[in-house]
């Protein structure tokens, strides 16, 4: 498929061989991957038959663990771990007198561990799945999670659709209230209005603990609890359940790339050595995040996070995963002072590429979709390596998709930099279709990277502060409005048809959400005005974001009926410089568009695939999307063959 490839022939096959070599190397020492990648049932806590509670970890550089907690008044040294071999340290509790389990349901569990140095430090167990914290403390404490009655998910999975339309979310800022929203809330306001808006898939993230919140959950601290901050992992579970009875698939955005640099409720010195599951510095810190970088060549780093990911299929019914941060993964030099890649294959192989973290993300991938043949995985990879998206049988890593991040960084940069006459529309296409044949691309125009703070929303850059005064019906419509609202339109459905095989939104974009995103912080005095999607706005019939709300929902109702991000990747007709048109053709549906600033056209020849009559489908100029209403949807136009690029011709009005 890639001729240029051929060089780095021993690049691919050595990683497959040593793919092989992990693989067999768990079948042979730990009784097959099956378990190995379930350790979560050994380690940690573990209720048996009769009650008993067995604790188990990895601390290879302790001297002696003890466990205490609310079940032994605090003891420090009642209730003393037994080391076994390898590192690891295990304690049994037997049942109370009553026959019930020594510790209660949602009581806190420390691990205490005494270094060889004379420390004696206080841990949460890397295992724990379920971490709280008090309201006026800063440190998260361990609470033992075994409900009488846990929740039991009763629909099943959706089956992996051919066209992905993913809907990226956070439920923390999920409410237009200045608070921190609930699972509950989330499960009863949003997921209607993504069913609604015709997402099949929601990509939801800051899920996995951290006690940072303003991190947007990327400094995780607990890699198997759910974030206690918007409830109980039962409330997550039915959250996911009722997804999937609305037919919607739930993806987890991972972070394997890196943990925090918390002790005390973080994985980071756990056994009290600047290693355990990390590289010890300086391999092992990454210098912009500020975060540990895990050792992917260790035998329980692999046991963690392969458990990990399979903790969460299973407990949660995820249905698959987005990997945050693979670049920082892929390379030695984790993209630092990587301005951009160039796209010359060199920089792909040799001595800069970690092939540690490469055989991870083949090993994750290979047991995802062994285990869970329709998995969903994502990767987010800025550097465009090749291969990412192909099976690991043929060397690559394994993913069904990679985000096409260039799309996004191209639209912000044209908003900011260029005036709507001086928009080069070749370029444009080229962005949108750059991608490499075989591997599948999400598109999109904006994530929530682009609304963080520093930056702000896609609606927010064509209209900034006239958003304040002039989205009502009641007021006429000002030419700022007017072209903010037709651009907003024309780039998501520019992005949609052209840009991937999958599309993307952040929540709130999708009727055109102002302003930008901010956590609660000191440097805004804990604030949580910006830590909110408005929903509200749409609800109130007299503004326009209602409009950019109903193009969204029918942009992609219309793609679920033709499944134009499933098929063959677009032929483009046309992307005229000086008429500012952009014509293709993609399953059987013809796209175009006017991006000229001043200028309309009537009867416009443009090529089609297949001759025949057409009608209008979808037109970003009706009424009820906020447009002008130029067009009679009663019109049909004919095809004339006619030679034209090779092409059956179409006469059309615009």
């Amino acid at each position: 498929m890639d001729p240029y490839l051929k060089k780095y022939e021993k690049d691919f096959k050595r990683r497959y061989e040593l793919l092989q070599k992990q693989l067999f190397q768990l079948e042979e020492a730990e009784g097959g991957i099956d378990l190995f990648t379930r350790s979560y049932r050994i380690f940690g806590v573990q209720r048996r038959p009769d009650n008993s509670l067995f604790f188990k970890e990895w601390a290879p550089a302790a001297e002696a663990l003890f466990l205490t907690g609310d079940f032994n008044g605090w003891d420090k040294f009642s209730h003393p771990y037994s080391k076994t071999e390898f590192g690891k340290w295990e304690l049994i509790l037997p049942p109370k007198y009553d026959k019930s389990p020594a510790v209660d349901h949602n009581t806190k569990l420390k691990v205490v561990v005494h270094t060889k140095e004379g420390q004696r430090l206080y841990r949460i167990s890397p295992w724990a799945k379920y971490v709280t914290r008090e309201e006026k403390s800063v440190i998260y404490d361990w609470i033992h999670w075994d409900p009488p009655q846990p929740y039991i998910q009763i629909h099943p999975r959706p089956k992996k659709p051919t066209s992905l339309r993913i809907y990226e979310a956070h439920v923390g800022i999920a409410s237009p209230e200045g608070k921190i929203a609930s699972y509950t809330n989330f499960t009863i306001n949003v997921l209607p209005r993504i069913k609604d808006l015709g997402y099949n898939c929601i990509q939801l993230m800051a899920i996995m603990e951290h006690a940072y919140y303003a991190s947007f959950g990327y400094q995780i601290t607990s890699f198997f609890a759910a974030s206690s901050r918007y409830g109980t992992p039962d409330e997550l579970k039915q959250m996911i359940d009722v997804a999937h009875s609305m037919g919607i698939l739930v993806l987890l955005d991972v972070v394997h790339s890196h943990a925090s640099k918390n002790t005390e409720d973080g994985l980071n010195r756990f056994d009290g050595s600047d290693s355990c599951f990390f590289h010890s510095p300086p391999r092992g810190e990454h210098s912009q995040w500020g975060s540990r970088l895990f050792n992917y060549s260790s035998w329980e780093v692999l046991r963690f996070l392969l458990s990990n990911l399979r903790w969460w299929m299973e407990e949660y019914c995820f249905d698959g995963f987005r990997f945050d941060g693979i670049t920082s993964m892929l390379y030695h030099h984790h993209g630092i002072g990587k301005a951009f890649f160039t796209g010359d294959y060199s920089e792909y192989f040799g001595l800069q590429v970690d092939e540690d973290s490469v055989v991870y993300l083949m090993l994750a991938n290979h047991i995802l979709h062994t285990f869970y043949p329709d998995c969903i995985t994502v990767a987010e990879d800025v550097s465009g390596m090749p291969a990412v998206c192909r099976g690991v049988q043929e060397g690559g890593l394994g993913f069904d998709y990679r985000l096409a991040m260039a799309i996004p960084d191209k639209w912000i940069q044209i908003l900011k930099e260029l005036k709507d006459e001086d928009w080069d529309i070749g370029n444009i296409v080229y962005t949108l279709t750059n991608r490499r044949y075989g591997e599948k691309c999400i598109a999109y125009a904006e994530s929530h990277d682009q609304a963080l703070v520093g930056d702000k929303t896609l609606a927010f850059w064509l209209m900034d502060k006239e958003m304040y005064t002039n989205m009502s019906f009641l007021s006429p419509m000002t030419p700022i409005i007017d072209r903010g609202l037709q651009l907003h339109k024309m780039i998501r459905l520019l992005t949609h048809g052209l840009g991937g095989e999958g599309y993307l939104n952040f929540m709130g974009n999708e009727f055109g959400h102002p302003e930008w995103l901010d956590f609660p912080r000191e440097g805004n005095n804990h604030s949580y005005h910006y830590a909110r999607r408005q929903f509200n706005l749409v609800d109130m019939d007299h503004l326009r974001y209602c409009q950019l709300y109903a193009f969204d929902r029918d942009m992609n109702r219309t793609e679920d009926k033709y499944g134009w991000l499933a098929a063959p990747p677009a032929f483009v007709s046309a992307k005229h410089e000086e008429d500012k048109v952009i014509v293709f053709d993609r399953a059987n549906v013809l796209f175009i568009f006017n991006f000229h600033h001043i200028k309309s056209f009537q009867d416009y020849r443009v090529a089609v695939e297949l001759p025949g009559k057409y009608k209008i489908k979808l037109d970003s100029d009706e009424f009820q999307y906020g447009g002008h209403g130029r067009l009679d949807h009663n019109t049909e136009f004919f095809t004339e063959a006619q030679p034209f690029n090779g092409l059956v011709l179409q006469n059309v009005m615009e």
